[in-house]
């Protein structure tokens, strides 16, 4: 596990979390790029990124 990609983990689920439930366009797009970042880390850190939908916790 690499330091860089446990931080980009880290800022995209608090990106994302923080905008998950915004109702804007300009929520949406937000949350859409904490889990964009989320996932780039996990790649990095050779985990599969996650899939499912926001908020199922699986």
């Amino acid at each position: 596990m690499g330091i860089k990609g446990e931080l980009k983990e880290a800022a995209g689920y608090v990106k994302e979390e923080a905008y998950e439930h915004g109702n804007s366009a300009e929520a949406k797009e937000k949350a859409q790029e904490g889990r964009d970042l989320r996932n780039e880390g996990r790649i990095e850190d050779g985990k599969a990124p996650k899939t499912t939908k926001p908020g199922t916790d699986n």
